[in-house]
């Protein structure tokens, strides 16, 4: 058997093979090659900073959440672009559960009365930060509620700090807690709060992490001022994400719709978002006991658990509406292969103007079509069909998207090749994550564009965050997220001052790197759409699954839960072998319909059937978001949650199901290698 250090070499090396004056890229011959080469120099050249700059300006003008006018008018503004940049272009519109809030109050009322703001200041410097129709502070799928009780202190809210609080007697049943962002994802703070019997949640942003303490607050500075909120969902995006009243089909006028008491996704209680100059009287008046460094922030107070003496009144509603959520989808049909899709979407929502969230993303995709549209304007057609999307309400919980991809599931089944995804970007180098069987495809393009990323580039499992989780999870779509940043010093994360004067001043100014994400995904969607067979490789899958199983075989050891080691030992060692036999296929393949269908129809082979246990809406058996880490990926999720939450029998039964999978993808693999073969 191939030692595994030897089998990273090979994978690695795979990754050079692209090209040069004696080499060619993956998917492209000798003689098919300098086409394509001169196709590449013409899309690289064309994005313009200058009109990712307009782009910007138009869309990020006005507050446009979803479900709004000014967000149907975004949409509008895209569709017209598209069409003008030759697509066959619609908007594509669902009707879904988008509540605003009605009501919202927190006072504290002992043992000192103070009522919080609840509201963002507005700055003479930032013209948009005065706009009319912004969104309030809120968390969309909190539930209502009137709720006084006593404050308990929760650090970021995460299980482990309940372990803390257990060990310092505390109980937070009946109480309301306060924790503070980071460390998970936000809608994780109060599913934690409600299993442990809170009766509310307050979720503020600390200066410890994002505020005062790593700097000049805007507008002086990048940072959170002391009254900026994050707003965002709390939807229980680890069950399933899109329309909590419709999961698994589309929330189109009159589809079926659970109650909101049948929703799994909603939150059990209510929930608000305040700020640190908002959190401040509320942790001043705590007391009990003083909390762990770890515990404290960056506020002038002594950190305290509670609970009380401060006593919170928190009262928040919703209207409960559904409201239209419009997708923009573009089409260029292929000239060889119609019916083979390479998809690539940003959403256009925001929870107020969004210049960062999202519009720096949905600008690049904007100049990315226009970039293709001049290629097919100057005779070039692509030979797959390549579908551009702006998805809408993306921020409430991926719900444009998730509908789209319920809708169309069937034919996304049988025809999607690959979907790309992008969301913010900003300065810093290019990042993320992958399907591991489109990792040296998209590195490759990244060393060919000689384009910036970190000295160790690792393109990392899939969780949640954005819209490519229902074409992975859920459909079986090889998929990836894209952008750059990491340099972008700031805390305006959905507050009212992700706007362009911000964008201008503390992010990517110039629009250098918008135009180099165009650029890169301009070339990555021209070279999937060319090449004679799509460019997956499986060396990369081979290896996430050796390394996941092992660390899941010591962690089964370690709770003396047994698994079948030999089997997967022995599964893995067969996918190892198939995937170096592919590869010696591929290059030399005879391309086809029938050929190129088997090879993207693989990832489906990753699912499987029933889904993961609890949450079957979730069907790979690589990755999926974690039950508790929100956006972050657990890998091999069925067996390692199970074991996690110490569920010996689930973690057996849940290894049967991916043994199964390891056995039906070998199979495919095999009978793929047997098709390139001849």
């Amino acid at each position: 058997m191939l030692r595994r250090r030897d089998f990273l070499a090979a994978a690695g090396a795979s990754l050079y093979a692209g090209a040069s004056a004696s080499r060619t890229p993956r998917g492209f011959s000798p003689d098919n090659w300098p086409r394509q080469q001169a196709l590449e120099q013409k899309l690289r050249a064309t994005p313009d900073p200058a009109r990712l700059e307009a782009y910007m300006k138009r869309m990020a003008a006005e507050p446009h959440h979803a479900g709004s006018p000014a967000g149907r008018a975004v949409a509008e503004y895209a569709l017209g672009l598209f069409r003008k940049f030759g697509f066959d272009a619609r908007i594509e519109t669902f009707d879904a559960f988008l509540p605003y809030p009605a009501d919202r109050l927190v006072e504290l009322i002992h043992p000192v009365y103070s009522k919080l703001r609840l509201a963002e200041p507005n700055f003479a410097i930032d013209p948009d930060s005065k706009d009319k129709n912004q969104l309030p502070t809120y968390n969309a799928y909190s539930a209502p509620g009137d709720v006084t009780a006593e404050l308990v202190y929760v650090n970021y809210g995460i299980p482990a700090d309940y372990e803390t609080l257990k060990k310092s007697g505390i109980d937070v049943r009946g109480k309301i807690v306060l924790a503070r962002y980071g460390a998970s994802w936000r809608g994780v703070k109060p599913k934690v709060a409600a299993e442990h019997g809170a009766a509310a949640c307050l979720i503020y942003s600390d200066p410890k992490e994002d505020g005062f303490s790593k700097g000049a607050v805007y507008p002086e500075g990048p940072f959170r001022c002391d009254q900026g909120v994050q707003r965002g969902s709390v939807m229980d995006m680890s069950i399933a994400v899109g329309d909590p009243l419709t999961p698994g089909w589309a929330s189109e006028k009159g589809a079926r719709r659970l109650s909101m008491s049948e929703a799994k996704t909603l939150m059990p209680i209510p929930v608000l978002p305040i700020s640190y100059g908002d959190a401040k009287p509320l942790l001043g008046a705590l007391g009990g006991e003083f909390v762990p460094e770890s515990w404290k922030g960056g506020l002038p107070v002594s950190y305290r658990f509670g609970p009380g003496p401060a006593k919170v009144h928190v009262r928040v509603n919703f209207d409960n509406a559904n409201r239209p959520a419009h997708n923009v989808i573009a089409t260029l049909r292929g000239s060889e292969y119609p019916d083979q899709w390479i998809l690539y979407g940003n959403h256009h929502d925001a929870w107020v103007n969004g210049a960062h969230d999202p519009v720096s993303g949905a600008a690049a995709l904007l100049e990315t079509a226009r970039a293709i549209g001049a290629a097919v304007r100057s005779g070039w057609r692509p030979r797959r069909t390549i579908v551009f999307a702006l998805w809408d309400a993306e921020e409430f919980g991926l719900v444009g998207s998730t509908e789209w991809v319920e809708k169309h599931l069937p034919e996304l089944r049988e025809n999607a090749v690959v979907y790309f995804n992008s969301d913010s970007n900003g300065k810093g180098p290019l990042n993320g994550g992958a399907s591991p069987s489109l990792s040296l495809f998209l590195e490759e393009v990244a060393v060919d564009l000689d384009v910036r990323r970190p000295p160790q580039w690792n393109m990392g499992p899939l969780g949640a965050g954005s819209d490519y989780v229902a074409f992975v999870h859920h459909a079986g779509i090889a998929s990836a997220n894209m952008g750059f940043g990491g340099e972008d010093s700031g805390g305006v994360y959905h507050s009212i001052f992700d706007s362009l004067a911000w964008y201008k001043r503390f992010s990517d100014g110039t629009f250098s790197h918008g135009k180099s994400l165009a650029a890169y995904m301009a070339v990555a969607i021209a070279r999937m759409s060319q090449a004679d067979l799509p460019p997956f490789s499986f060396l990369r899958l081979a290896e996430a699954f050796d390394v996941y199983w092992r660390e899941v075989a010591a962690l089964g050891a370690s709770k003396n839960v047994a698994l079948p080691a030999a089997e997967f030992t022995s599964s893995i060692a067969r996918m190892k072998e198939l995937a170096f036999a592919f590869e010696r296929v591929y290059r030399l393949a005879k391309p086809s319909a029938a050929a190129s269908r088997a090879i993207y129809q693989l990832e489906r082979a990753l699912q499987i059937p029933t889904g993961l246990p609890g949450r079957p809406w979730y069907k790979h058996a690589l990755t999926a978001p974690g039950q508790y880490t929100g956006y972050g990926a657990k890998t091999l999720p069925g067996v390692r949650e199970a074991l996690e939450l110490d569920k010996p029998a689930e973690a057996v039964a849940q290894s049967r199901e991916l043994a199964a999978v390891l056995a039906r993808f070998n199979q495919a693999l095999s009978q793929t290698v047997s098709l390139l073969a001849g």
